[in-house]
């Protein structure tokens, strides 16, 4: 029995993060982007903290670890969450997720030119370019159905959050060692429900509620369930698979995104979006390809 709880929870997480994108778009039909991040930050990170409490831990109260949190909180919460919301004014829910999928591809590039971690192969500069091949398609069908260029700035806001999700990884990972995964989950949503308030209070001039039926419960469902309960999931499955293994539930967000799309907001679905999600789908799964034998050896996989 337990051995398919993994498996299970795999296919969960999959499911809960690619549906953010459709309770995103329910959300902003009401709320603007900044006040839903600091909702859903807001919640998460109560259940976060409540959590570590009830299992008897805290908070860090070094100042080197706060400090680590606090860019965490930025780069790889607040920011990402809110060039997706900000973004999907402008553009499908489906499109959003497949560009989310970024992710993997930009944290290559991150690892292969600026750390220095992983080689550049011709393959993985193959499958790059496969996959932001797909993206413009993406990109050049969203401003051909609206015809306007604001659905390519918000293609681009997506684009921008999955590269600021490749460097909050990276840093968490450089940066965050000594902390317990709980306690970096808990205290990036603090921070992030700070900076989110900061925003929403400035841009839209105070504390907005939602008041309609669906985006109560998006926000609901992405702060307690898309923050809280999925944290909970990915940080297991990373314990008990690994972070490579546990990162590949980003594979199913353009299935999940685009599906979900099209049946409940009634999305285009067109060769275009097929095209584009599996071009950048292939690019990811090429440019993740691990081919040289230096790789391959136990000597040279020292950066996974």
């Amino acid at each position: 029995m337990r051995r398919y709880l993994l498996p299970a929870g795999w296919i969960l997480l999959g499911l809960i993060w690619g549906s953010s994108f459709l309770w995103i778009k329910i959300a902003i039909g009401e709320i603007p982007p900044a006040t839903l991040v600091a909702w859903r930050m807001t919640l998460g990170a109560a259940g976060m903290v409540t959590f570590l409490v009830i299992s008897g831990r805290r908070l860090p109260g070094s100042r080197r670890a706060l400090a680590g949190l606090a860019v965490l909180g930025l780069v790889n919460t607040a920011l990402p969450i809110f060039l997706i919301s900000w973004g999907e004014q402008f553009i499908d829910s489906g499109t959003a997720a497949v560009f989310n999928s970024l992710t993997p591809l930009f944290s290559l590039l991150l690892a292969g030119i600026v750390l220095k971690t992983e080689p550049i192969s011709p393959l993985r500069v193959t499958g790059v370019l496969i996959g932001f091949g797909g993206a413009a398609l993406l990109a050049s069908r969203e401003f051909a159905l609206r015809a306007d260029p604001s659905a390519l700035i918000g293609t681009l806001a997506v684009a921008i959050a999955a590269a600021s999700y490749a460097a909050g990884a990276s840093y968490a990972r450089h940066s965050m060692l000594g902390t317990h995964r709980y306690q970096v989950a808990a205290g990036s949503l603090v921070f992030a429900a700070i900076y989110a308030w900061i925003l929403a209070l400035v841009a839209d001039g105070g504390v907005i509620l939602p008041t309609q039926p669906g985006p109560i419960i998006a926000v609901v469902w992405l702060g307690l369930i898309g923050s809280f309960i999925a944290y909970l999931i990915y940080f297991l499955l990373i314990e008990r698979l690994g972070a490579t293994v546990a990162s590949m539930v980003t594979y199913s967000f353009p299935v999940v995104g685009v599906a979900l799309g099209v049946i409940f907001l009634g999305e285009l679905f067109d060769l275009r979006l097929v095209l584009g999600a599996g071009l950048v789908l292939i690019g990811i799964v090429v440019a993740a390809l691990r081919y040289d034998a230096r790789v391959r050896s136990p000597a040279g996989r020292g950066a996974e």
